[in-house]
């Protein structure tokens, strides 16, 4: 199939009421195809698609530590079509590096809007300029929510230097960092909005990685003797942020006394999710050579760190590991938020299994996921159920920050890796299908940044790769469709707007649950979809009860819901009830 010679258009199913949007029954096919190794899983489409932006980190042999980190992404509805857009962090030449600092053009930050609704024709526009989003600092990262309740989503943007905030009005975008009080001035990764006071609006934790300073610069050396980049070791590290939303278009710094600032880390992810099971966020943080934070709301603004006494601090042997990416979710199916983190080569990813307390036990090995990482490093990753079979599976984006010896002197940097897809099995254990997965998951490429959604409406979970220094990706799901699926969407009332922080239940035969949550956080440096997918099978039944547990603590029924469509459900439609056990 020649993608750059092929009109990629896609059925684009049309809202006829509040709660349903569905597909005719010829718009799908359902095979069970539990053998995965036969097919091409992800076609890569970025280019022919109409996503021609490369990333740049102004590296020009000096190894000045940020450009080998990278930038992320997001995929959001930006302007309420009903599809998923781009947004692309860019990163440019590093200020106070080089003599050139004021002669060179200033690389920005991009948006490109989805055409899929109402054209049903995947194909990008470049909508930077008219929508104010060309953001020329130092970009890293990216978060999404919408903080003022008006139904668009807005984005906060991380960099090296001045984070930028971003109000959506209508799809116009306005700098309101000075006016929300959530300038930081330091090295920021990842962010992620969520409701940890339940007063119904999205407050932001922001993950701050290193004190880099340009002159302060020190030459490192690899284990070759080479120069190369220096470790997060090298530098001081930061203390995050966390700012409450007063609910006037305003937030304040509560990191002091939230107890957040009295800890430092090099964070590089993070993720808010209910971890302990008393229905308050918490926050876990992935940090770079040094002991991961995870921070227990106990409800009154205050947190405590219980990374140590968790068991998420470190790994099975008490080492602390180079964590780049994290996501939760409920992977062996237990009602509880399982956390996965990428780390370095020669550490090996890891998994950190939830007990359902808030304590975790470190699974890698018993899941098959250790060895076949420890050639990788890893940055952006999520839990997704790539081929709808109700399992969640895992993507990892991989990238070296040391200089790869066999791709010295074919690369001008040299620090490409494959990424890699990990397909759970059950029981607990997973299988590499990175190499049968096609040639758009064994691209060497140095990836960063991962986001996750539906970018073509057809019922599976496509994946947006920032590449570091290079072009990005986006790998289009071949597989999943084929399946049945549930696509949801929650608006709040009493919760904030988008519902982030909400858990889902479906229910389907024999008692089985699935549990999701809304969140846009996670992976590293990047925002995903705020819809909820559940892959439900090839032999699922034709409608499946839901459960929603808001943010603002009460809990909903939603009837019986038709599979292979997506559904609105809005807070206070429907039947309260208590809610199942996990």
């Amino acid at each position: 199939m020649n993608l750059k010679k092929t009109r990629i258009v896609f059925f684009v199913a049309v809202c006829s009421s509040l709660f349903s949007c569905g597909l005719p029954d010829t718009a799908f096919s359902i095979e069970n195809n539990d053998d995965d190794t036969s097919a091409t899983l992800f076609v890569e489409v970025a280019a022919s698609a109409g996503l021609s932006f490369t990333h740049h980190n102004g590296n020009h042999g000096t190894y000045n530590f940020p450009e080998i980190n990278g930038a992320g992404g997001a995929l959001l509805d930006f302007d309420n079509d009903g599809d998923l857009d781009v947004y692309l962090v860019q990163s440019g030449h590093l200020p106070g590096t080089g003599t050139a600092d004021n002669m060179l053009p200033r690389a920005a930050n991009a948006l490109y809007r989805n055409m899929l609704v109402p054209s049903g024709e995947l194909i990008f526009e470049d909508v930077t300029a008219m929508t104010g989003t060309g953001n020329t600092g130092y970009g890293i990262g990216v978060a999404t929510g919408d903080y003022d309740n008006d139904g668009d989503v807005d984005m906060y943007v991380m960099n090296v230097g001045d984070n930028i905030f971003y109000r959506n009005d209508d799809g116009v975008f306005t700098d309101v960092t000075d006016h929300t009080g959530t300038s930081i001035g330091v090295w920021s990764a990842s962010g992620s909005f969520a409701d940890y006071d339940q007063d119904g609006d999205l407050d932001l934790f922001v993950a701050n990685y290193v004190d880099w300073q340009a002159d302060a610069e020190t030459p490192c050396q690899n284990n070759a003797g080479q120069r190369d980049y220096c470790a997060p070791v090298n530098y001081p590290a930061l203390s995050d942020h966390l700012f409450r939303n007063n609910g006037d278009g305003t937030f304040t710094d509560v990191s002091k006394l939230a107890g957040i600032s009295a800890l430092s880390g090099p964070g590089l992810g993070v993720t808010a999710a209910d971890f302990n099971a008393d229905n308050q966020i918490d926050f876990y943080v992935a940090n770079d050579q040094q002991a991961n934070f995870l921070w227990l709301n106990r409800g009154d603004g205050v947190f405590v760190e219980n990374g140590l006494r968790s068991g998420s601090a470190y790994n099975s042997r008490g080492v602390a590991e180079a964590s780049m990416g994290v996501t939760a979710g409920d992977f062996d199916g237990d009602g509880d938020e399982d956390l996965f983190m990428t780390h370095l080569s020669s550490e090996s990813n890891t998994l950190y299994i939830n007990d359902g307390t808030g304590n975790f036990v470190d699974g890698t090995e018993t899941a098959n996921l250790g060895a076949s990482s420890m050639r990788f490093t890893g940055f952006g990753s999520a839990w997704i159920d790539y081929d709808n079979d109700s399992l969640l599976d895992l993507f990892v984006a991989n990238g070296s920050h040391m200089i790869v010896a066999e791709r010295r002197n074919v690369s001008d940097f040299p620090y490409g890796q494959s990424n890699q897809l990990f397909r759970n099995i059950g029981g607990g254990r997973f299988t590499d299908m990175s190499n049968n997965a096609g040639p758009a998951m064994s691209a060497i490429e140095i990836s960063r940044g991962a986001a996750f959604g539906d970018i073509d409406n057809d019922g599976d979970v496509d994946i947006l790769v920032t590449n570091n220094n290079g072009p990005v990706r986006l790998l289009l799901n071949e597989s999943g469709h084929t399946k049945h699926w549930l696509r949801l969407r929650l608006g709040g009332t009493r919760s904030p707007r988008d519902a982030q922080g909400a858990r889902v239940a479906v229910f389907g035969r024999n008692n089985s649950t699935l549990w999701k949550r809304v969140h846009t956080d996670g992976s590293y440096a990047s925002a995903s979809d705020a819809r909820v997918l559940f892959g439900l099978g090839a032999d699922a039944p034709s409608d499946m009860g839901v459960q929603v547990q808001w943010p603002s603590g009460h809990t909903e029924t939603f009837g019986q819901l038709q599979i292979d469509r997506e559904h609105y459900l809005q807070e206070g439609t429907g039947s309260p009830g208590p809610l199942q056990n996990r």
